[in-house]
């Protein structure tokens, strides 16, 4: 299975957003590392994982409650 990976410049091209929102308001809220980024080498440089990002920014939103978890999923119950 092949990945597309990409810096945080890169990622902010593709989605119109500007790289210090990324960094500063997505990364660890809504961006999860080990889902949608990683950090090669135990290094300070993000690599985005594209097709992760794009499943989920297609994804239908559904508008039910729950508690969101720190592995991007949500508790219901």
């Amino acid at each position: 299975m092949s990945q597309t990976y990409l810096t945080t410049a890169e990622l902010a091209e593709r989605i119109k957003y500007d790289p210090r929102t990324i960094r500063e308001r997505l990364k660890d809220s809504v961006l999860i590392e080990g889902k949608h980024y990683l950090k090669p080498f135990g290094g300070r440089k993000i690599l985005y994982i594209w097709e992760t990002i794009e499943a989920d920014m297609c994804s239908a939103q559904t508008a039910t409650f729950g508690i969101p978890m720190a592995n991007g999923e949500a508790c219901h119950g």
